[in-house]
């Protein structure tokens, strides 16, 4: 995790302030906030591994050719409130 720690973080930080965004979204904001960038397959990886992130849905864009291409909307994890009966 070491690696990519920066970037982890700067998603973290982008989903905290919008709530929801789809893949695109994401990549754009990090390459163009950051000088250093990421690449759209690390941060894919990222968003599928990190426990931190979930997938919250998709969204369908038909092309004019007939092709599909399917974005994944992320969100972060809520976390579990504990419930106290007395």
């Amino acid at each position: 995790m070491s690696s990519t720690k920066r970037l982890r973080l700067a998603v973290l930080n982008y989903l905290e302030n919008t709530g929801q965004a789809n893949t695109t979204q994401i990549f754009d904001h990090i390459n163009s906030r950051f000088r250093w960038g990421t690449s759209m397959n690390q941060l894919g990886n990222i968003l599928a591994k990190d426990s931190r992130f979930e997938k919250v849905g998709f969204l369908n864009n038909y092309g004019g050719e007939g092709y599909r291409c399917r974005i994944c909307i992320w969100g972060l994890k809520k976390t579990n409130e504990v419930i106290n009966i007395h």
